[in-house]
């Protein structure tokens, strides 16, 4: 990560802030986030988060609608289906271990991680990347 990333944070309680991921590690209590029109950096704890977002612009395109299948870019890992506590669902490509018990439904998911970075199978979507926080996934499905 650089100083240069720009996320969508997307909370818990459906609030979401745009700006620079600072410092962040996937196995870290927080994040050090600085806002598009903030003037210093703020500690966001990980759990009041649902996913962190890195996307290609801050705008985005709300014309353009994301292709939701897999095939249309290479592999980039294993295939996996990302339904949230909020019924809002993802598919992607897993990037990195397993964060759960092996199988094709989350079971018993390893507290030592605090979430799973997922990349979008749209390689036109806005975003890069999606790191998602285990504890705002209801189930994951992996796709043999």
């Amino acid at each position: 990560m650089s100083d240069e990333d720009k996320v969508v944070l997307r909370f818990t309680d459906g609030k979401l802030l745009k700006g620079y991921l600072k410092e962040f590690s996937q196995d870290s209590h927080k994040v050090l986030f600085k806002k598009l029109d903030g003037k210093k950096d703020q500690s966001i704890p990980i759990p009041k988060l649902k996913a962190i977002f890195f996307v290609k612009t801050f705008d985005g395109d709300s014309k353009y609608v994301e292709k939701k299948i897999y095939g249309i870019r290479r592999s980039e890992g294993k295939k996996i289906f990302v339904k949230f506590n909020d019924n809002e669902s993802m598919i992607g490509y897993l990037q990195g271990g397993v964060p759960w018990n092996k199988g094709f439904f989350l079971s018993n998911p390893d507290k030592e991680k605090k979430g799973f970075f997922l990349v979008p199978v749209d390689e036109d979507s806005n975003n890069i990347k999606v790191f998602v926080v285990g504890s705002s996934v209801k189930d994951i499905t992996a796709i043999p």
